[in-house]
């Protein structure tokens, strides 16, 4: 296990990486954290009583330069519950970079399924063990579309750094 400082304009979250269960996904989350990379993004999708989603754009929602790819590791065994960390994706199973969600509630229908590519799920690789007063914060903020994004929060919401604890 390691665990990691998340910093935000709205409150700190610390956050317990599981590398047991999801080895790829935490190696890749702690490169991008160990590089600075997450300080200065924002979370830019926000929906209420689902998730928030940040780690890949900056606050004019210009997308980061990112890694290649990695696993998805959704077939771990861990659910997409409340206080959960994932990595985001996009159609393709495998196309995990530097964007991840915390689970706002639980979301059954993101969790493994079966080997294909409808039912493979999103890899959870952590929890939120305090802080999840500053995730329903997050999740409360009013939202709006920006250009062809939609649930974008109308003030940002800025990751000032993600800290390695232990």
């Amino acid at each position: 296990m390691a665990t990691v400082q998340m910093k935000t304009t709205l409150g700190d979250m610390t956050i317990e990486l599981d590398a047991d269960a999801a080895p790829m996904s935490v190696k890749n989350f702690l490169e991008y954290a160990q590089n600075g990379y997450y300080d200065g993004t924002i979370f830019h999708r926000v929906i209420k009583g689902f998730m928030v989603q940040g780690g890949g754009m900056d606050k004019e929602l210009k997308p980061k330069p990112n890694n290649d790819p990695i696993i998805n590791e959704a077939a771990n065994g861990l659910k997409n519950d409340r206080g959960t960390l994932a990595m985001a994706r996009t159609a393709d199973p495998d196309s995990a970079t530097n964007q991840f969600f915390i689970n706002h509630k639980d979301n059954d229908f993101l969790n493994y399924s079966g080997p294909s590519p409808d039912k493979i799920g999103y890899a959870v690789f952590g929890r939120v063990t305090e802080g999840m007063d500053v995730v329903d914060a997050i999740a409360a903020v009013k939202t709006t579309r920006h250009g062809y994004h939609d649930d974008v929060p109308a003030e940002p919401v800025e990751i000032l750094s993600v800290t390695i604890v232990e």
